[in-house]
């Protein structure tokens, strides 16, 4: 059984700050307003995962940026991802809109059909319960795939 103590510790080996190749804490723009911008903060955070790593950000009704949330942590070429565990940190985030973003360890950041589907799928959750998909993201080596780029929105 755990006691409060233990627990606090495990949220907190959990929850811990993200921070850069020098130990320090990684610092991020206020107000996303474009995929470059979102796509700088999830590259930070994304770029060294050996497997992948689906995640989001979660933003306020003006943009700007309340919390990054990993969601999933899969293998070399897949990850777990339900729409429950999606906007359950959205949620208790009180966001209004979220940005997904995953990484591919391979490198190339084009979209697969699975990332297709999934982007779908997710849209129609968060326009189903009022919060909005702004992009989804997808990182590689020193590039990335923005959706609403490709015009896929």
């Amino acid at each position: 059984m755990h006691t409060a103590t233990q627990r606090l510790r495990e949220l907190t080996i959990r929850y811990r700050l993200k921070t850069d190749g020098t130990g320090h804490p990684t610092v991020t723009p206020r107000v996303l307003s474009r995929p470059a911008d979102c796509a700088a903060v999830c590259t930070t955070v994304l770029r060294d995962e050996p497997c992948e790593v689906f995640g989001i950000l979660c933003l306020t009704t003006k943009h700007r940026l309340i919390a990054y949330h990993e969601v999933s942590r899969g293998c070399l070429d897949s990850t777990l991802v339900h729409p429950r565990e999606v906007f359950k940190a959205a949620l208790l985030a009180n966001a209004a809109a979220i940005i997904l973003a995953h990484n591919h360890p391979s490198g190339d950041p084009t979209p697969s059909p699975d990332d297709v589907v999934l982007t779908s799928r997710l849209r129609a959750v968060g326009t189903l319960i009022g919060i909005e998909v702004l992009d989804h993201l997808i990182i590689g080596d020193g590039a990335y795939v923005s959706f609403q780029e490709l015009g896929r929105w």
